[in-house]
């Protein structure tokens, strides 16, 4: 079963058919999943422990389910065959030598079957009834002793083969020990689960990744958090803002980066709520986090499907630009590792080729992630050429999602801004039918110098969405308003950490949440 992170939702449901995929009342047993409200805004506490608790367990099953794929055989009770000690069989086992035989034959008493042989000093009889005597007894001992030798090499080639299949098949494995979960039920687990209950997800749907990023999302933005959030309860949980109260909630926005249109709109918005009823901290805290959201997804309120995910069966085009040092690059081996966890069929175009080692890099991320990468080997090679290229193979292999990385550029270099234009047009003539999305990787740690970059890059290469990396190592997350509100483009991916699973979706919801509730 695969989880489209795009669409944020697997493939085929666990525990539901085609015929079950309609949205139903989530009322069910009480060792399931909860009843969440429809309204979202505050339910009981313990209705998203216990729905918390329902999602710990569905992982858990999913993930027994996962590693019990090929289970060990049992073993028929008659068929086990008692083990000697070690050591006496390999006593017994021991190769007979001559000089033993010899020594056997000169033990032998006179009234015994066999003849003794007499001492080496003597002569050899010439009696010829006990040289004969000797003759037969000799080939005899020497057949009887290696036919029990072979004998015991027998048996203990047998007991080998069956001593295998006893000691991992008969004890019992312990379920918590074979099975492990990779996530503990912590404070971080049950705030992630919470988020997702929210947002109207079903215990079911839950993956181990949702969680997990969540919670990398909830510590990425800690440093903005703890800056701001009881600072902003004092001085929105007071009644209308007063004059000092305006100036301590703009230090607090400015201070995390949201910039300075955000904040005048969303300190308008707030005292306009203010003035009509007095509200509580935590309600008023409600409310900010509401303004914060429409911020957020007011780019996309036009758009049927807010949703930035590749379509099956058909070329999907995105055009990754950014600067030197943004992230642009590793950003895509991070988008190229999701698309293929998603199920999709992607291909990487390395056309940054004035940047030295920037086609390595990406061959690097190639590697790393499975994902074929198309590019020149030569140096300074022309950008569209390798696009040129990387549209004929993505045609060739039925490619679902291509992703092209363009030069690291600034913006006041002219003829690098000039190639930007020059590639978007190769793929706007040779894939008419593909749909293109242009995506500017900004570092949220430059926030409003990266902005001002951003301005540029929306006129050569037509931008149609944001990437906001490095949230992890900055106390300033509020730019993301600042994006939104300048640029009047929609955040499509957030990074906050170095590891390959550290790049997920937007979701306005989360992020504030994240932001102002974590």
């Amino acid at each position: 079963m695969v989880f489209d992170w795009f669409r944020r939702k697997f493939d085929q449901p666990p525990a539901q058919t085609a015929e079950d995929s309609a949205p139903k009342n989530l009322e069910v047993a009480p060792e399931s999943s909860p009843e969440i409200p429809e309204d979202p805004a505050i339910p009981p506490e313990d209705e998203y422990l216990a729905w918390a608790k329902a999602a710990y367990q569905n992982l858990k099953q999913q993930q027994s389910q996962t590693l019990d794929t090929s289970p060990t055989p049992a073993v028929d009770p008659e068929t086990i065959v008692a083990v000697e000690p070690i050591s006496d069989v390999a006593e017994s086992a021991k190769p007979v030598k001559p000089e033993t035989i010899a020594a056997d034959l000169e033990s032998t008493p006179p009234d015994s079957p066999e003849v003794a042989v007499s001492d080496e000093s003597s002569e050899i009889s010439s009696e010829i009834s006990t040289a004969e005597k000797i003759e037969v007894a000799v080939p005899s001992l020497l057949a009887r002793a290696e036919a029990d030798r072979q004998s015991r090499l027998d048996r203990l080639k047998a007991e080998a083969i069956v001593e295998p299949e006893l000691t991992t098949s008969i004890p019992e494995p312990e379920p918590e020990k074979s099975n492990p979960l990779l996530l503990a039920f912590d404070e971080d687990f049950r705030w992630s689960a919470e988020v997702l209950a929210k947002e109207g997800r079903r215990p079911e749907e839950v993956s181990v990744e949702e969680i997990t990023w969540l919670s990398r999302l909830r510590q990425g933005l800690d440093k903005t958090r703890r800056g701001v959030i009881n600072q902003l309860k004092a001085a929105i949980g007071q009644g209308p803002l007063d004059g000092d109260g305006v100036l301590t909630l703009e230090s607090l926005l400015i201070q995390a980066d949201v910039g300075v249109l955000a904040t005048d709109r969303i300190i308008d918005a707030l005292q306009t709520k203010l003035r009509q009823e007095s509200l509580p901290p935590d309600q008023a805290m409600e409310y900010l986090k509401q303004i914060l959201r429409t911020m957020l997804d007011r780019p996309l309120a036009d758009q049927s499907n807010p949703v930035l995910a590749p379509e099956h069966d058909r070329l999907n085009i995105w055009l990754v630009t950014g600067v030197n040092g943004a992230g642009k690059t590793t950003t895509i081996g991070k988008l190229a590792h999701l698309a293929d966890k998603s199920g999709y069929r992607c291909l990487i175009a390395a056309a940054d080729t004035f940047r030295a080692a920037a086609v390595q890099q990406v061959q690097v991320w190639g590697e790393r992630t499975g994902v074929e990468v198309i590019a020149n080997p030569g140096k300074n090679t022309d950008p569209a050429a390798v696009v040129y290229d990387a549209l004929a193979a993505a045609r060739s292999r039925q490619t679902e999602l291509l992703l092209v990385d363009t030069a690291g550029r600034l913006q006041n270099k002219k003829n690098l801004m000039d190639e930007l234009t020059k590639i978007r047009k190769t793929i706007d003539k040779n894939a008419k039918d593909a749909r293109i999305e242009s995506l500017l990787v900004l570092d949220s740690t430059l926030g409003q110098n990266g902005l001002r970059q951003a301005e540029i890059f929306a006129q050569a290469a037509g931008l149609s969405g944001v990437v906001l990396t490095k949230l992890d190592g900055t106390a300033k997350g509020g730019v993301a308003l600042g994006v939104v509100e300048q640029l009047g483009l929609p955040i499509r991916f957030i990074g906050a950490g170095e590891k390959i699973t550290d790049l997920r979706p937007f979701s306005s919801y989360e992020f504030v949440e994240a932001l102002l509730n974590g």
